[in-house]
C-alpha cells in the first residue's frame, strides 16, 4: 500500500497519523518513507508507528524505514504480535519548508505462508566453549542466506537472554543438556530446566521431563559419537534425533543406519542435523550440515512446528542438494492413507542442485529401490511403487575431492505409507 500526502507549512510541529489496515495472520510489517521538499528550506520528517493499542516504535529523524515481526524488529521498534486492526504510521513534522513537502509512505504487510526455510539447529558461542559471539554467528548465517539458527550452549541459558533482536535470522532459544554419558538439545524455551546436573538415568529422565513440561523440543545429539554418544537408556522422552552432526563421519553413518532400522520397525522418528560449530575451521563450518524445514511462518514456533511434522531434509551446505518427496498432495513427513487415491500412483522424488557423479538413492523399508548416477543433470526425478512399502526416503551421495571420499550430500525424512 502506498500513501502520498502533502504536508503544509502550517502543519509543522505536529504528529500526523497515516492509517493503514493490518489483516489477520500477518508475519511482517515493513514501512518506508520518502520525503520531497517543495522549494527551499529545512525539511525533516520524523518516523514512528502506532498499533491498535499504543505507540509501538519511534526512530525520529534517524531512519526512513523499519520492519516489525513477532520476534525481531528494527532497533527502536518493538517486536511482538502483529494485531489485526487499524494501525498508523506516525509522521513528526519537525521541519517543514515554507512551500511544504510531499511524503510518500509505502506499507508492506507480509502474510504467514508455508515455504522452505534453512538453518542450523546446533551451534555454540562464547556463552560456553564457542569462539564466536551470537551476533557473529548470526551475521555469518545471514550472509549464507540462512533463515534460522539454534543457540545451544552447554548447560546454560544466558545466550537466550543476550541475543540481538535486530539479527537477520530467527534465533531459536536452546540449551545443550551435556552429561558425561550423552547430550541432548532442548529447543524453543529460554530456560528449559533449572539445574542441568544429572549423573544417573533417573536424573536424566527428570531433566528431560522438566524440559518437556516447560515446552521444549528434545533432540538426542550425535548418539553414536565415540566421545560423547548417548549411553543412557533409549527409552527417554525425546522428539527428534540428530543423525548428522558436523562433517560426515562413521559415527553419523551409525546413527543413519540405526534410524533406518527404527523406521523399518514402524517407528516414525524425525531426523535433524546440526553443525555443532564451536569455531570455524577447514571442515567445521556454519550450517554444515543445513537443516531445511517446511514452515508455516518464519518464526521460532513456525520452524519448530514444521520440524514436528517431519517436513525436513538435510544437505551438506546451504546450497543443497535440495529434495522433494511427494505422493500427490502428500509430502515428506505426511502419512498417505491406505485408501487415498494417491496410492494408485507412485512416490515422486525430485532432486535439484546436483553435480556430475552424484548418486541418488530412493529407499524404502525394503531397502534401496532405485539408485541412479548423475552424468550431466542438475536435477533428477525418480519414481517408486507404493505397494507393500511403509515409507520412502532419499539420499544423495557425492565424492568430495577435499577428503577423497564418497560422503552423504543430502538425506530426506520419510514419506510414510499407512
Amino acid at each position: 500500500m502506498i500513501i502520498e500526502r502533502l504536508i503544509t507549512y502550517e502543519e509543522g510541529d505536529r504528529y500526523i497519523e497515516v492509517p493503514f489496515l493490518v489483516t489477520p495472520n500477518m508475519e511482517r510489517i515493513h514501512v518506508s518513507m520518502e520525503v520531497t521538499a517543495n522549494g527551499p528550506g529545512d525539511c525533516v520528517i520524523d518516523l514512528g508507528v502506532r498499533d491498535i493499542e499504543s505507540v509501538r516504535g519511534w526512530s525520529g529523524g534517524a531512519r526512513t524505514e523499519f520492519y516489525m515481526e513477532s520476534e525481531q524488529a528494527t532497533p527502536g521498534y518493538i517486536p511482538g504480535e502483529l494485531m489485526e486492526g487499524e494501525w498508523s504510521v506516525l509522521l513528526g513534522t519537525y521541519r517543514i519548508p515554507p512551500a511544504g513537502c510531499r511524503v510518500r509512505v509505502e506499507v508492506t504487510c507480509t502474510p504467514k505462508q508455508g515455504r522452505w526455510l534453512k538453518g542450523d539447529l546446533h551451534m555454540h558461542t562464547v556463552h560456553s566453549d564457542g569462539a564466536l559471539t551470537i551476533a557473529e554467528n548470526a551475521k555469518t548465517m545471514a550472509e549464507l542466506g540462512c533463515d534460522f539458527l539454534a543457540m545451544t550452549d552447554h548447560n546454560t541459558y544466558s545466550q537466550n537472554l543476550a541475543y540481538p533482536r535486530e539479527s537477520g535470522v530467527v534465533l531459536i532459544p536452546g540449551m545443550e543438556l551435556t552429561t558425561n554419558h550423552g547430550h541432548a538439545n532442548l529447543l524453543g524455551v529460554v530456560r528449559p530446566i533449572q539445574d542441568f546436573r544429572a549423573v544417573s538415568s533417573e536424573q536424566v529422565q527428570e531433566r528431560l521431563q522438566e524440559a518437556r513440561r516447560n515446552g521444549a523440543r528434545i533432540v538426542l545429539n550425535h548418539p553414536h559419537c565415540p566421545n560423547c554418544g548417548w549411553e543412557w537408556e533409549w527409552s527417554v522422552d525425546y522428539d527428534w534425533v540428530e543423525i548428522w552432526n558436523g562433517p560426515w563421519r562413521e559415527a553419523n553413518q551409525q546413527t543413519l543406519t540405526w534410524w533406518h532400522e527404527q523406521l523399518c520397525s514402524g517407528r516414525r522418528l524425525v531426523a535433524v542435523g546440526g553443525s555443532d560449530m564451536h569455531r570455524p575451521d577447514t571442515y567445521s563450518k556454519h550450517s554444515m550440515p543445513t537443516t531445511w524445514v517446511y514452515a508455516a511462518s518464519r518464526t521460532i514456533e513456525g520452524i519448530l512446528e514444521g520440524i514436528d511434522t517431519g517436513r525436513v531434509f538435510l544437505s551438506f551446505s546451504p546450497e543443497g542438494p535440495t529434495l522433494e518427496l511427494n505422493a500427490g498432495q502428500f509430502q515428506m513427513g505426511d502419512v498417505v492413507p491406505a485408501q487415498a487415491p494417491e496410492r494408485a500412483g507412485n512416490v515422486t522424488l525430485v532432486v535439484k542442485e546436483l553435480q556430475v557423479g552424484d548418486t541418488v538413492k530412493l529407499i524404502s523399508n525394503r531397502g534401496v529401490e532405485v539408485s541412479c548416477v548423475v552424468y550431466h543433470e542438475e536435477s533428477l526425478e525418480l519414481m517408486g511403487d507404493m505397494a507393500g512399502r511403509t515409507f520412502y526416503r532419499a539420499e544423495v551421495w557425492r565424492y568430495f575431492t577435499e577428503v577423497q571420499a564418497n560422503l552423504l550430500a543430502a538425506v530426506s525424512n520419510p514419506l510414510y505409507l499407512d
